[in-house]
């Protein structure tokens, strides 16, 4: 059985991206298909086949972290348009009934606790949203180490995004251009933009050593059944990102619990898979997707996805020739482990 500390390796603090590159499509590339090789994300296009269906998360990043009385807060998951879950620094030290005020008066009542999701939050405003856009800040995952800056409005932003409702973003997607997006159809290849909104399941670290006490958080997810009919008649399937892989994985549970015989049926629900070793893929051929964090839930999910021994070999190549991780880092592409 496999444990948390199995997927452990350790990473030079320099090779942590702070900042995005210039180009958006400037990213180095690793291939992981028996062996490596050193690519650029503009070399994605050479490996399309036409009656491949490319997958992505048109997802949307809220502002999401703000401060309410010197609390800082980052929302994560949406009740409903007024209430939201929240993690807080200070979670001890704020009990169910207390008010807090934002910058502009706005007043958010704590109405519940939980120690993994946070506090439960009712906004009194007309729009939430709003609200956010004006006071709130671009939730940067906190090993970078800096406070949002300008460019971080538009740059931890997909082009493609639309529907708003996450907390951080399907940075695979990050490094795709209009052009690019423009040259995978040109090739012959399909664009199909599903939803997960990104919260607390996609990026809360395991604290269990044991992976099966590990419990995933839900995030919401669709696929439309216009989008289940493209990819369920695609050659191939290519996941951009982890979210959008967890979203067509999802969808292939629920066809094989429904008895459909089809890659995936349509979802439009709340999802906590959890992909580690062993899981079998029914949906997904090729992943591409950024370098992951030691001992997390997404790179269980890529060396359940190619092998984790090709995944620490892929790792320790990275670091080696220096590649950039993480959310504004460099990406791979990924072939299931075992297929050519």
């Amino acid at each position: 059985m496999l444990h948390t500390s199995d997927f452990d390796f350790d990473l030079p603090n320099e090779l942590i991206a702070s900042h995005p590159l210039h180009d958006r499509d400037a990213s180095r590339m690793l291939v992981v298909k028996n062996g490596l090789q050193d690519k650029h994300i503009r070399d994605f296009i050479g490996f399309l086949k036409p009656g491949d269906v490319v997958v992505f998360n048109n997802s949307r990043v809220i502002p999401a972290r703000f401060i309410a009385d010197n609390h800082e807060i980052t929302l994560h998951t949406a009740v409903d348009d007024k209430n939201w879950w929240g993690l807080c620094k200070k979670f001890n030290k704020i009990n169910v009934g207390d008010v807090l005020n934002m910058q502009d008066g706005t007043k958010i009542t704590v109405t519940d606790k939980d120690e993994e999701s946070g506090l439960l939050l009712h906004f009194d405003c007309e729009n939430v949203f709003d609200v956010l856009n004006k006071y709130g800040k671009m939730p940067l995952p906190p090993y970078m180490k800096r406070e949002e800056e300008t460019e971080d409005r538009e740059r931890y932003q997909t082009v493609y995004a639309q529907p708003l409702g996450s907390m951080a973003a399907p940075t695979a997607g990050l490094h795709f251009t209009t052009e690019l997006l423009s040259e995978i159809e040109k090739a012959g290849a399909k664009i199909v933009k599903i939803t997960l909104h990104v919260g607390a399941g996609t990026w809360m670290p395991v604290k269990t050593e044991n992976l099966n006490e590990h419990k995933m958080h839900s995030e919401w997810c669709c696929i439309t059944p216009e989008q289940a009919d493209i990819i369920n008649n695609a050659k191939r399937v290519i996941a951009v990102g982890t979210t959008s892989l967890r979203t067509l994985e999802s969808a292939y549970q629920q066809a094989k619990l429904s008895g459909c015989n089809a890659r995936v049926m349509p979802i439009c629900q709340t999802t906590d898979i959890f992909i580690t070793p062993g899981y079998h893929f029914g949906a997904v051929d090729i992943l591409l997707t950024n370098f992951h964090l030691p001992k997390s839930t997404l790179f269980m999910l890529v060396s359940a996805f190619a092998g984790l021994e090709n995944m620490k070999n892929a790792y320790e190549h990275a670091i080696e020739e220096k590649y950039r991780f993480f959310s504004y880092g460099d990406c791979c592409l990924l072939f299931k482990n075992g297929e050519e």
